[in-house]
């Protein structure tokens, strides 16, 4: 094993030729290794310079590596579509069977395109592919072994709890398994989102067949229908906390991948946009007072104050971890509900229409923050923060 003298050797500013030449006659490199340094020399300037403007303000996702790999993309879903409309025909009124061999011709078709060429954009495709099709698998496998209807009366509903809970643990606990085999397999980054959204959707009904046993035990009164606004107000903390754990999960990743580099960030990227819905939509109801049942805003006294505090707190946030995907989503939202309501008035007193200053606000806030990220970011992270905790985040850039 090679010791790394990183850390002992000055690394120096500039190695010459003449170096390059005595490192050939004393065997350190080889003459075609000198010449391929050589020419490496020559065009690295370009290429230095353009590196240096894309990714000073760029947050790297790297979902698509060029224009072959956009290529390959089109045929894979050229490949895909001839390939289930032709089992469609082979496999007529067999829609198990149809989902099984769809989701083995992902993996077959990944073992080259992703295990093999590293095809980013074609490799989520297929592993999308590969997600839906489990999921359909495992959709009929549950249909056909529980045959599960909608209730029709409330006696009926007390003898699905089994099936339903069953039902639910096979077919989410089998897309969980089969997206963690298949990142194992191939590392395809937005697998790290459908395992999220997986896990999501069980703790939902985990929590559910909770209550549900509760009130069946006798333990947990049954809401009256004057209850409901407020139980479907405390379901947003189930929401809530998978979106906390989600997002921890995430900023973990990028803590971990600091200098962005390896596939962990780009799982956090993917983690970021499942996370962002499921923390803005509880926080902006419980800040705002926002009618659960109708979906109307009836905002309390300090309502604009605490909408003013989460958008200020989002946006934090996202500059400290530097992650434009958390901040779209919340812009999204905020901008097609809270700020509608911040704007309301003013949009009563000079006669624009709310819709035109919810545009203006959002593309404003959207092109300074694209425009000059990374100066926001190192003015605004960089100056209220302590060192030891700016040691732990992403690097500011150039």
């Amino acid at each position: 094993m090679v010791a790394d003298t990183s850390d002992m050797v000055r690394e120096p500013d500039e190695i010459t030729g003449s170096t390059l030449h005595t490192a050939v006659a004393v065997g350190v490199i080889t003459a075609r290794q000198r010449d391929q340094l050589f020419a490496l020399q020559a065009s690295a300037p370009l290429a230095a310079v353009g590196n240096l403007e894309s990714d000073a303000d760029e947050e790297n996702l790297r979902l698509i590596g060029g224009g072959n790999d956009l290529f390959v993309t089109v045929g894979t879903v050229l490949l895909t579509a001839g390939f289930y409309f032709a089992s469609n025909t082979v496999l007529a009124g067999r829609p198990l069977w149809i989902a099984g061999v769809l989701a083995l011709f992902g993996w077959g078709v990944a073992e080259v395109v992703t295990r093999q060429h590293r095809m980013k954009l074609a490799s989520t495709v297929l592993a999308l592919l590969f997600a839906g099709s489990t999921a359909a698998l495992l959709a009929i496998v549950v249909e056909q072994t529980y045959q599960i209807r909608l209730p029709e009366t409330i006696w009926e509903v007390l003898a699905l709890r089994g099936q339903v809970s069953q039902a639910g643990y096979l077919l989410l606990g089998g897309v969980i398994a089969a997206a963690l085999l298949y990142f194992w397999r191939f590392r395809v980054p937005i697998l790290a989102g459908v395992i999220a959204i997986a896990a999501t959707l069980l703790a939902f009904l985990q929590t559910t067949l909770l209550l549900y046993d509760g009130v069946a035990s006798g333990t947990v009164t049954p809401p009256s229908l004057q209850d409901m606004p407020e139980l479907l107000r405390a379901a947003l903390y189930m929401p809530l906390i998978c979106g906390l754990v989600v997002f921890a999960t995430a900023v973990a990743l990028d803590l971990y991948d600091r200098e962005r580099r390896k596939i962990w960030s780009d799982c956090a990227f993917w983690l970021h946009v499942v996370s962002a819905p499921m923390l803005v939509h509880p926080l902006f109801i419980m800040a705002t007072g926002q009618d659960v049942v109708f979906g109307r805003i009836e905002p309390g006294v300090d309502a604009t104050i605490m909408l003013s505090i989460l958008i200020i707190g989002f946006v934090y946030v996202a500059l400290a971890i530097d992650r434009r995907s958390l901040l779209v989503p919340t812009l999204a939202y905020f901008g097609s509900l809270g700020i509608y309501y911040l704007v309301n008035s003013a949009a009563n007193t000079t006669g624009i229409p709310p819709f035109a200053l919810i545009l203006l606000t959002i593309g404003a806030l959207v092109i300074l923050f694209g425009a000059g990220w990374q100066r926001i970011r190192r003015l605004i992270v960089g100056s209220t923060l302590p060192t030891s905790v700016l040691d732990k985040l992403p690097p500011f850039k150039v």
